[in-house]
Parts: structure tokens; C-alpha cells; sequence
């Protein structure tokens, strides 16, 4: 449900934009989110998406591989991170202005290198043929279509290439509840609810929600899973 998100996210402004890349990289820079667009393009891909509550929906991003520009970037040897920073306008997003349950801001996400580089893993700048709208992570945010959705950072200003592995919002918050990896696993748990499962959001009727099974790596395991081939994804989730 994005009513209250939609409702409370006018005062946002998505533009002037830009996205600093930079860290262990020979070419550091700051680009404007036109610019940025206009030198990489944009590609409609037709994702699942599956959050970490057990939803899940199928959704049709515009925007280009973050390989791209990372290979623009050109990691430095001892690049193994990548760690994603999002924007701080406590005076245009509600949700910043603290609260009982706040997250710490900024918003922060990270990936591994090879993660990031894998052609599947997007910037997204537009969704069903339009820009993103606020709400949705307004002007450029992160697809990752096999992991649970909050590593999927939103409105994004900052990428920072690392030997170390970067801190992570949820992560920091609840690390018994949200991995760095945050692979779609249903043979692992949120401690809370279970992962076996997932409700399709659109489909079914008002008395009987549609649900399927929940596929590891959200069906993307044929492209994805030699990414963890060495590692238990039990203990490392």
C-alpha cells in the first residue's frame, strides 16, 4: 500500500539531482541525474519483486545496469563493496523527522562487488513507462531483483566503492532479522513470519489473497547462485 507514502511524499524535490561516485575508483565523479541518463540510457526489465513481508508483485523498472557505470568509474584492485547512500531532507520526508522506531539516517545499502556488477542488478529511473515518483524513490534508486526488497535503496546520492564491507540500515537495526545478503530464501525465516511463502499482490479476490510458493533467489538462481556457491546462506542471510 503506497497511499501514505504517496500522500505524505509532495514536498519532495527530485530535482536539481545528483550522484556522487567515488572511493577506490580511477575516475571519480559527481553526475548530474541527466547527465547520468542521458550517457547510459534507459531499458525497460520486467522484475520480480519479493519483499522481506512476505509480498511479492511484478514490476516493469526503466533505468540501466549499475555495471555500467561502475566499469565508467574503474574499480581500483582492492575494490570489493559497493555501498549505496540515500538522500536526508528531514524537511521534505516526514518519515526522517525521528520517532520511537526511526531508522538512523542516511538510509545506507551495500552490495559486493561482483553483486553490483552483475548484469541483472539495475539503477532504476523510471517505472511503467514514466519517472519514478517520489514515493517510489525519486529520481534514481536500486534494483536488485533476487534479494528482498529494502536493499533495494531509494533516491539515491551517494556510491562508494570499499575493501570493507559497508554498514546497512535494517542491518544495523535488527541484525537477527536483516542480513547484509538479504537473499530470498524460503528455507530461512524472518524471525517474526515465514519465508515459505508469499502473497501476490493483484491477483486473488478481497476474501482470498493469491499466494505461491517462494522460489530462492526469486527465481533467479539459474543467473544468480554462483554468486554464493562457497558460502551456507543459512548463517550468512
Amino acid at each position: 500500500d503506497k497511499s501514505d507514502p504517496a500522500e505524505r511524499s509532495g514536498d519532495f524535490k527530485p530535482r536539481p539531482w545528483s550522484v556522487v561516485v567515488d572511493g577506490l575508483v580511477d575516475n571519480p565523479r559527481t553526475w548530474d541525474i541527466d547527465a547520468l541518463i542521458k550517457q547510459f540510457g534507459q531499458q525497460e526489465r520486467l522484475y520480480r519483486m519479493r519483499c522481506v513481508e512476505a509480498w511479492s508483485m511484478v514490476v516493469p523498472w526503466l533505468g540501466f545496469e549499475l555495471g555500467a557505470l561502475l566499469r565508467a568509474a574503474a574499480p581500483k584492485a582492492g575494490a570489493r563493496y559497493v555501498a549505496f547512500t540515500s538522500v536526508v531532507r528531514p524537511a521534505e520526508m516526514p518519515g526522517q523527522r525521528g520517532g520511537l522506531f526511526s531508522l538512523k539516517w542516511p538510509y545506507v545499502e551495500g552490495l559486493r562487488l561482483d553483486e553490483a556488477l552483475h548484469p541483472l542488478t539495475l539503477l532504476a529511473t523510471g517505472v511503467y513507462g514514466e519517472p519514478l515518483p517520489n514515493q517510489s524513490g525519486a529520481p534514481i534508486r536500486l534494483v536488485v531483483p533476487w534479494k528482498y526488497g529494502f536493499k533495494s535503496i531509494k533516491s539515491i546520492t551517494r556510491i562508494t566503492l570499499t575493501d570493507q564491507q559497508p554498514p546497512t540500515s535494517w542491518n544495523q537495526m535488527a541484525p537477527n532479522e536483516y542480513g547484509f545478503y538479504a537473499n530470498v530464501n524460503p528455507m530461512v525465516d524472518h524471525p517474526r513470519w515465514s519465508q515459505a511463502s508469499e502473497q501476490i499482490i493483484g491477483e486473488g479476490s478481497l476474501f482470498s489473497a493469491a499466494r505461491k510458493p517462494t522460489e530462492l533467489f526469486n527465481g533467479y538462481g539459474q543467473q544468480v547462485a554462483g554468486l554464493y556457491k562457497t558460502m551456507d546462506l543459512r548463517k550468512e542471510f
